[in-house]
């Protein structure tokens, strides 16, 4: 019997890579499995990894009109010569040219995963484009997959689509965490004793922060918060594992001094495994303004570090208040350093929040888990 055909589709090809690390590989022994994205290194990768075929087309990230139209085409095109079942979309700009182009072309089952809105942070006339192509994406599919319950709220808060499209997979995320990947082996703790001797951590208690170093992250407020800890208790140190987004979205030229200036921050860029940098740490930091379902979240939590994170959607699901992390107010920097301070200052309540983080993540968010999810979602629409 021949199998379905499942086309997934991302923007760029390391959302293929990382976002959808091992979930490709295993609804492929289920389905025709296909992935499509831009062109890059990451896409060969994939096909290499995950043991699937992929397609080159090319999708730009921001607003581009002439190109999207050439985009869309082109997916017209591809939709039409594979005829695929089912279209998963993952990111908002395959969204919007995959939905429009598996609607065009009558494909059964489009499906469109969100996992962050960008309209969530956006004013005036750019929130009103950003709105209006969420609502066209969201139209031109049959199934929306919010990766958090928080995501799903705003959705009908906005009137973007109607509730009977919606659905979280389990308990949220977009592909669940390998618990066994992020734990403590023995490899790790040795990678983490060099990095604990190259930064001078020892007799250190440690902070940590993975991500973009943008201002939507929330890196002002942690630079601000960490600088004006670090003045008050010299054995605080902050690992920063990430790089820069300057044309996107910069940080202040303040934060860029302080990065600069305190001795007791180190900024180690991006990082292809950030496993050590996580187990020399003590507590994990992720102050962002808006999310969908944080990966690094889970990350952290599964290699045993509670966090302190902003009180938003996706984060707010992860952690709960006092049991393994800390709730704060985005953008509210001294309510940030005021919880940093509490956990430097009653290091029994950073270990005691900390118990907690590993057994919620492989009880809830186990990417096998996730993945039986989502292929029994998968049957059922197929099925109906």
């Amino acid at each position: 019997m021949k199998r379905k055909k499942l086309l997934r589709i991302t923007t760029v090809p390391i959302s293929l890579k990382i976002l959808l690390q091992d979930q490709l590989c295993f609804m492929n022994q289920h389905f025709e499995v296909v992935g499509v994205s831009s062109t890059g290194d990451e896409l060969k990768e994939v096909e290499q990894k995950e043991g699937i075929r992929v397609v080159e087309l090319e999708m730009s990230r921001e607003i581009t009109p002439f190109q999207d139209l050439l985009s869309l085409l082109k997916m017209i095109f591809l939709l039409l010569k594979e005829r695929p079942d089912i279209v998963h979309t993952h990111t908002p700009k395959a969204g919007i040219i995959g939905m429009l182009g598996a609607w065009m072309t009558r494909v059964p089952h489009r499906l469109h995963t969100i996992a962050g809105l960008p309209v969530m942070e956006a004013t005036g006339k750019k929130k009103r484009l950003l709105l209006f192509i969420e609502k066209l994406t969201y139209s031109a599919a049959t199934h929306v997959y919010p990766n958090s319950y928080g995501l799903e709220e705003y959705i009908l808060q906005e009137r973007l689509t109607q509730k009977s499209k919606l659905k979280v997979i389990g308990h949220g995320s977009s592909n669940g965490i390998d618990t066994n990947y992020f734990s403590r082996s023995e490899q790790i703790l040795k990678d983490s004793k060099e990095i604990v001797q190259k930064y001078h951590l020892e007799e250190s208690f440690v902070f940590c922060f993975v991500g973009r170093v943008v201002k939507d992250k929330g890196i002002n407020e942690l630079l601000y918060a960490f600088d004006k800890l670090s003045h008050k208790h010299n054995n605080v140190k902050l690992l920063i594992v990430g790089g820069f987004e300057e044309q996107l979205d910069p940080i202040s030229d303040a934060s860029k001094s302080i990065l600069e200036k305190n001795a007791s921050l180190f900024h180690v860029g991006f990082q292809n495994d950030i496993r050590p940098y996580l187990a020399v740490s003590d507590f994990f930091v992720l102050p962002t303004y808006r999310e969908g379902f944080p990966n690094v979240l889970l990350q952290a939590s599964a290699m045993g570090l509670a966090s302190i994170v902003t009180n938003i959607n996706g984060c707010n699901e992860i952690i709960t208040h006092k049991h393994n992390g800390l709730l704060v107010e985005p953008k509210e920097k001294e309510d940030l350093f005021e919880a940093m301070q509490s956990i430097v200052e009653d290091q029994n309540l950073a270990k005691k929040l900390s118990l907690n983080s590993r057994s919620d993540i492989m009880q809830k968010y186990d990417r096998k888990l996730f993945h039986n999810y989502l292929l029994d979602e998968y049957k059922r629409i197929l099925d109906a």
